[in-house]
């Protein structure tokens, strides 16, 4: 069985070289129940193994047509081998190695084309009895939203659940594909609604880059500084992840008339000052960052949702990195996504993805080119930061707790940082993917994030009581 695929995942395809993977991730950490014995979550994974169940999407993998033009497509294969995408590893006893060193060296490592495009690692041998399972799908099968919601169709709010599937088992509920490919009806509603669309494209690009020239928010930027992130990146891979409690930033968010993705920005960029400060690279003009927004849930009527893939626009934000100041930093994120927000409004689908890849143009030029060789002010923002939803509640798999969970994600020439976050166990998680060569000592900017909280934290309870602390934030700050 053979299915089209986007121009999206295409690009994903294409822009994937030796030293840049382009995969996505996901390190969670496992507690089986009180009363379980310590191999429970290895023997949960073995009975999945053992029903040799693969869901049609995990069969995916990617072919080109012999035609001229040479057309990627998905072919579903029939056969897969579980030995070779699940595999189960233990940290050593000595030699002190971490969880969050050999997944790092997971994360680094290319998928197989010549396979479908996936892997799952149960890796025991942590503290407490505690497992680690690291998961990467490759970003043309997948995006992380569409991921999310694929792992939540295998996961349970009920401790006492069992006969769940395990990932691989999982399918999505799509009407649009039927058992010989894409429905055609559907496929002609889709092709029709964008064609619609169409005239209404080149008026988006327009403001789009005037937006960009009068330094307002949007999906282009012509102000991103120079820093040592865009630099051309290679294969090693350094990971960090850090928690919070989703209320924190929520009441944050409460008494600044902030979103929580505003705040999360805030955060970001305050660590970023603070890490750029500590290297004596620091620019004067603010930080960009690329913002992902997730295009799902935005169907023409009577259209479902379609398969996982990619449906994402972007954004480009102001960090406030200038700013010593935290609340005016996030004031200065708000603005900027508030505009960014307002260029997209009222846009079709098809014209937000435009609009997207005109602001992406320059990542990818820096791609092409390399760093530092894109013309004029097309350079592309500084660093990645994508915020993914996730379940607010605990989940459970067969009885077993999923304490945390952070997103892992792509790295590139010319953003050679990302930053990405969801939620889980009433807790937001930021999982922050670096070229180990480009951004050393990455826990130091992971840590500057819990400072960057305390400092908003401090000024919202400011704001809350109408005086200052003793301890001043601005004082503080870095």
């Amino acid at each position: 069985m053979a299915f089209p695929m986007s121009p999206v995942d295409v690009l994903f395809l294409a822009a994937e070289a030796p030293k840049r993977p382009m995969h996505v991730g996901a390190l969670a950490f496992l507690s089986r129940p009180d009363s379980a014995s310590p191999s429970f979550v290895r023997d949960a994974f073995a009975a999945a193994l053992d029903r040799d169940q693969v869901a049609p999407l995990w069969r995916r993998r990617p072919r080109r047509s012999l035609g001229s033009l040479g057309h990627w497509y998905w072919h579903t294969d029939t056969e897969v081998d579980l030995e070779y995408h699940v595999q189960l590893s233990a940290l050593p006893r000595r030699g002190g190695q971490t969880v969050w060193n050999m997944v790092s060296e997971l994360h680094a490592e290319p998928l197989d084309r010549s396979r479908p495009l996936w892997q799952v690692h149960l890796i025991e041998g942590l503290d407490e009895g505690q497992y680690a399972l690291y998961i990467k799908t490759h970003h043309a099968l997948a995006d992380g939203v569409s991921t999310m919601r694929l792992l939540r169709r295998t996961v349970s709010s009920d401790p006492d659940r069992r006969g769940m599937p395990a990932l691989w088992e999982a399918t999505p509920s799509d009407d649009t594909i039927t058992s010989t490919g894409i429905n055609p009806l559907v496929a002609a509603q889709r092709v029709l609604g964008t064609a619609g669309d169409l005239a209404g494209i080149p008026p988006a690009l327009a403001d789009a880059t005037w937006r960009a020239v009068r330094r307002r928010g949007g999906p282009l930027t012509l102000t991103a500084p120079r820093t040592p992130f865009n630099v051309a990146i290679d294969g090693a891979r350094s990971l960090a992840g850090r928690s919070f409690a989703i209320d924190r930033l929520r009441l944050v968010a409460k008494h600044t008339d902030a979103t929580l993705n505003d705040v999360v920005l805030a955060m970001c960029g305050g660590a970023l000052r603070r890490y750029l400060l500590a290297r004596h690279a620091l620019p004067d003009a603010p930080l960009m960052a690329t913002v992902p927004v997730s295009l799902r849930g935005d169907e023409p009527a009577g259209v479902p949702e379609p398969v996982p893939g990619n449906k994402i626009g972007m954004l480009a934000c102001c960090l406030g990195t200038h700013l010593a100041d935290p609340s005016e930093r996030l004031a200065a994120v708000q603005a900027s996504m508030r505009e960014g927000k307002a260029a997209l409004a009222g846009r079709s689908q098809a014209q937000v993805l435009a609009m997207s890849a005109l602001g992406v143009a320059p990542l990818a030029l820096a791609m092409t080119l390399g760093p530092g060789r894109t013309p004029g002010p097309l350079r592309p923002p500084n660093v990645m930061i994508s915020n993914v939803p996730g379940p607010q509640d605990g989940l459970y798999w067969n009885g077993a707790r999923f304490d945390a969970l952070y997103p892992l994600s792509v790295v590139a020439d010319g953003q050679a940082l990302n930053i990405t976050c969801t939620s889980i166990n009433h807790q937001v998680s930021f999982g922050l993917t670096g070229c180990r060569r480009v951004v050393p000592r990455l826990e130091m900017l992971a840590d500057s994030l819990c400072r960057e909280l305390d400092l908003l934290d401090a000024f919202h309870r400011i704001r809350r009581t109408g005086r200052r602390s003793r301890h001043n934030p601005r004082r503080r700050h870095g």
